[in-house]
């Protein structure tokens, strides 16, 4: 069902891969509301060819960016200022990546190359995102920008690895530049801490359909599906939410809160 949260409302979604992807169910959903947008993603993941699947769905044009060069968001601001006539009223950050994750390395023995690299990816580019839109007056008045986090950046989850620094890093950015943005031109920022969830990407973590299960059994509600997530991300775009921002926003079924379940004991007394 749509409610016309978005009608009129113009925006950049960063992240879709494939249709597991949540900015690909995020796209989906926003245009559903009424949205026009515009998609983009790294030059690799352009080259796998999906994402024109999406682009032809929702009638979105697909604008390449390296989220580590200024030079490729400045061109990807630049033409969708063109592209729309003017500013964007949402952005979508759903971009994460670990080196160290893909190559099995444990925590402490991480490669720090490997870990600079991933920060930069991963946290780093939503300060590059938000500081060249903010240069450029790309966001318009009262925009959103949510980006797209996991519980442990505040938990250890040992094999989620240096992922959980980036996480944790992604979060203070959202907070800091909140307030500049907030004060500069009324822009929110969030963050949203999902579930776990079965990506292309939280596939790649050692250990994942063990976290999967276990936040299952710890949610009163159940783990909150990329659908439910995608709800979540149209309604902090709407006018609805204008007055949160700077927050981390837990969309995990009750997980965040929850000390031990009835379900956990039994299964450990087992």
């Amino acid at each position: 069902m749509a409610y016309n949260l978005l009608k009129g409302k113009k925006g950049i979604i960063f992240g879709a891969l494939n249709e597991q992807s949540i900015a690909w169910k995020v796209a989906q959903r926003a245009v559903q509301e009424g949205a026009e947008i515009i998609l983009s993603n790294a030059p690799i993941a352009l080259r796998m060819g999906e994402l024109n699947k999406l682009g032809e769905e929702c009638n979105a044009p697909i604008i390449g960016a390296d989220v580590t060069s200024n030079d490729d968001l400045v061109n990807l601001f630049t033409k969708s200022q063109e592209h729309f006539g003017g500013g964007v009223d949402f952005v979508l950050h759903s971009i994460g990546m670990s080196i160290n994750v893909r190559k099995g390395l444990p925590y402490p023995e991480n490669n720090y190359d490997f870990t600079h690299k991933g920060l930069d990816i991963s946290a780093l580019s939503l300060h590059r995102v938000l500081q060249t839109a903010m240069k450029m007056d790309a966001i318009n008045e009262w925009g959103s920008v949510l980006a797209l986090t996991y519980i442990a950046a505040q938990r250890v989850f040992p094999d989620y690895n240096d992922m959980a620094d980036n996480k944790a890093y992604l979060e203070s950015i959202a907070r800091s530049f909140g307030y500049y943005y907030g004060k500069k031109k009324h822009v929110r920022i969030n963050t949203i801490s999902q579930s776990p969830t079965r990506t292309t990407a939280g596939s790649g973590v050692k250990g994942f359909d063990g976290f999967i299960s276990y936040a299952e059994k710890m949610s009163p509600l159940g783990n909150a599906s990329a659908d439910q997530c995608a709800d979540y991300c149209v309604s902090m775009f709407s006018d609805l939410t204008k007055m949160v921002t700077m927050q981390n926003l837990f969309h995990d079924g009750g997980f965040s809160f929850t000390g031990v379940t009835q379900e956990v004991i039994e299964q450990m007394e087992k």
